[in-house]
C-alpha cells in the first residue's frame, strides 16, 4: 500500500503528534508499504530524506507552519497521484490534504486530536485575533468532507459527533505508547534521583508544555497545601521554555513567586523523550492537572512507569489513567493538594493497567485504510 502522509510538522521536529506519526509511519514502512511525508520545512534540514524507511518530502514556508497550508497544495497533488490514501492530522496540513485527495480522487483520511471549537477564547494564550482565526480555520477543516475521521480518544470522536459528523464516518483509534521505553522495570528509584541529583524527598512531579489548558497554575496553587502537610516534599516542574511558552513559563515561576513557595518547586529543563523515564522513574507522584486533553501521554507515560498519578478527570483522561490513581475534578487545587498528600499515604485507586499498544494502533489503521480502499 502506497499512503501520503501530509503533516505540518515531523521529524526532527518533536511533539507528541510527531511522535505519533513517526510511530505510525515507520511501523507501516517495516510492513513493507510505501510512506511518504509531506511536511514543512524547518531550518537545518534536508528538502527530502529516508527517514527510517519513510520518504520525507518537505516544502520551504520562510519559516511559516501555517503557510504550509497553501505551499503545499501543489506537492501534494503531484505527489498524490503515486498514493492510494491520503492521511493527514489537524491543522495545517489538512487544506493540502484535501486538495491533493479531491483533484486524484484518492481517498483522505483526518486524525483529529481534540476539537477546540468554542474553548480557544477560554484555553488558548494566544491575542484575541489569533484566538478568532484558528476557531474560524478550525471550523473550516470540519466543513471539509473526508472519507474518514480517526479520534485518538473516546471523548474526542463524541465531540466530533456534537459538531455533526456522522458516527458512522469516525473511527476511535487510541495513540500508541513505546512501553519498551517508558519500561519501569529497566529503572531504579534511588539510581535516578542520584543520577538527576533529586533530594531524597517525597517528589510530586508536573511536566510539558505550559500551555493554558494544561492547567500547571492549579498544581501551583495547591503546593501551599501539599507543603503544610508534608513539609518535606517538593513539587519537580519540568516545563517548556521554548519561544512559544517564554511567557506563560514566566507567568507561572512568577505565580510560585508570589504564593512564596519557589523553595518548594525544583524547576527543571525539558528533556529528551528518551530521559523522560529516568524523571518518571525518580517520583512519588505525578501530577496531571490539564483542563482539557485530546488523548494524554502524560497520562499514559506515567500509569506505564508505575508512578501513581493525581490526574483530573477532564475529557479524555479517564480513557487513559489507570494503575494507581486518583481523579480529582479540574480547577480544583484544593482537590489537587489533597490527592498528592493521599498517594504520600498510598491511598489512591487501583486497577489492570491499560496499554496502548504500537502493534494495535497499526492494525487498526490499516484496517480503516483497506476498508475504505475497498468500498
Amino acid at each position: 500500500m502506497k499512503v501520503l502522509f501530509v503533516l505540518e510538522n515531523y521529524l526532527p521536529h518533536i511533539g507528541g503528534v510527531e511522535v505519533v506519526f513517526s510511530q505510525l509511519a515507520e511501523g507501516l514502512a517495516k510492513q513493507g508499504h510505501r510512506i511518504t511525508i509531506l511536511t514543512h520545512r524547518i531550518k537545518g534540514t534536508k528538502k527530502e530524506e529516508t527517514i527510517n524507511g519513510v520518504k520525507v518530502v518537505r516544502v520551504s514556508c520562510f519559516g511559516s507552519r501555517y503557510l504550509f497550508s497553501f505551499f503545499a497544495i501543489p506537492k501534494a497533488i503531484n505527489l498524490a497521484k503515486d498514493a492510494d490514501i491520503i492521511h493527514t492530522t489537524t491543522f495545517n496540513g489538512t487544506l493540502p490534504a484535501w486538495k491533493s485527495g479531491f483533484f486524484n480522487r484518492k481517498p483522505v483520511i483526518i486524525t483529529v486530536h481534540e476539537v477546540w471549537l468554542d474553548f480557544w477564547d477560554e484555553l488558548s494564550d494566544m491575542n484575541l485575533l489569533s484566538r478568532k482565526l484558528h476557531a474560524i480555520l478550525e471550523k473550516l477543516i470540519y466543513l471539509m468532507p473526508f472519507d474518514k475521521y480517526i479520534a485518538v480518544s473516546e471523548y474526542t470522536a463524541k465531540d466530533l459527533e456534537k459538531i455533526g459528523i456522522p458516527r458512522k464516518k469516525i473511527t476511535r483509534i487510541y495513540n500508541a505508547l513505546d512501553y519498551d521505553l517508558f519500561n519501569p522495570k529497566k529503572y531504579s528509584k534511588n539510581v535516578s534521583r542520584k543520577k538527576l541529583s533529586l533530594p531524597n524527598k517525597f517528589l510530586y512531579f508536573g511536566y510539558g508544555r505550559p500551555g493554558v489548558s494544561k492547567g500547571f497554575e492549579y498544581l501551583i496553587k495547591a503546593v501551599p497545601s501539599v507543603s503544610k502537610a508534608l513539609p518535606d516534599s517538593r513539587l519537580v516542574l519540568m516545563l517548556s521554555r521554548g519561544e512559544a511558552y517564554r511567557k506563560r513559563f514566566e507567568e507561572l515561576s512568577g505565580l510560585a513567586e508570589n504564593l512564596g513557595i519557589k523553595d518548594k518547586i525544583i524547576f527543571v529543563e525539558s528533556v529528551a523523550r528518551e530521559k523522560l523515564p529516568f524523571y518518571l522513574s525518580a517520583m512519588d507522584c505525578v501530577v496531571i492537572p490539564s483542563l482539557r486533553e485530546g488523548f494524554g501521554f502524560t497520562a499514559a507515560e506515567s500509569c506505564a512507569m508505575n508512578v501513581p498519578v493525581v490526574a483530573t478527570n477532564a475529557t479524555s483522561l479517564p480513557e487513559v489513567v489507570s494503575g494507581k490513581y486518583i481523579l480529582v475534578n479540574p480547577k480544583d487545587d484544593k482537590a489537587i493538594a489533597k490527592a498528592v498528600v493521599a498517594v504520600s499515604k498510598n491511598k489512591y485507586k487501583t486497577s489492570k493497567l491499560k496499554k496502548f499498544l504500537l502493534s494495535e494502533n497499526i492494525k487498526n489503521y490499516l484496517d480503516v485504510y483497506r476498508k475504505i480502499l475497498n468500498k
